[in-house]
């Protein structure tokens, strides 16, 4: 008798700042959907929990995607459930020296994704092919055309300093020289006279 072993990735966020029953309103409603469903659901729930639990959901999907090789969209939520964490107590001070605990839980969330029906794999890349080295074939090898232009322009390239291949002029400020101050213009009655 040979099981087929479906690979299940799960993901965890503990100590969350809510109320596991709260919280299990929410996960639900995600029990048994896929992926893509699941996070519309959760988009468009108004509630607080299901920020959080969009972020395991996220999360787990990144697991199988890049643990399992799996397809984030092809998967489905086999399991989502909320477990309580510790509870911090606080205290209130009250009427005639009296005081009132203030409970502030918090929940573990989990989810649990497994393969869909149509199950399908992040194609791996394909590996890289070796390198070929060309070898440069030598000088004596080139007929006598290629052989002038190219000294020719290895000679005009050398030739030309650096300073004379830049086509933008360069600006007084640049060179160090200080620019003429501006006189005024003269105003049109004393340009009439």
């Amino acid at each position: 008798m040979s099981a087929v072993e479906t690979q299940e990735v799960r993901a965890v966020a503990k100590w969350v700042r809510m109320s596991p029953r709260k919280a299990r309103l929410v996960a639900q409603h995600i029990r048994g959907r896929s992926v893509p469903e699941a996070r519309t659901v959760l988009a468009f729930t108004q509630r607080a929990a299901a920020r959080e639990i969009e972020k395991v959901l996220r999360s787990a999907v990144a697991n199988a995607e890049a643990n399992h090789g799996l397809l984030g969209d092809s998967l489905v939520v086999s399991a989502a459930y909320v477990d309580e964490g510790p509870v911090m107590k606080r205290w209130r001070a009250r009427a005639r020296g009296r005081v009132a605990r203030i409970k502030k839980p918090t929940c573990h969330i989990t989810v649990k994704l497994v393969p869909g029906p149509e199950t399908a794999r992040i194609a791996a890349p394909p590996p890289p092919e070796p390198a070929v080295e060309e070898t440069p074939t030598p000088p004596a090898a080139l007929p006598a055309e290629e052989k002038t232009e190219s000294s020719s322009e290895e000679k005009s390239a050398e030739a030309k300093p650096k300073a004379q291949t830049s086509t933008r002029a360069k600006s007084k400020t640049s060179t160090g020289e200080k620019p003429k101050p501006r006189t005024p213009r003269k105003k049109k009655e004393e340009a009439d006279t």
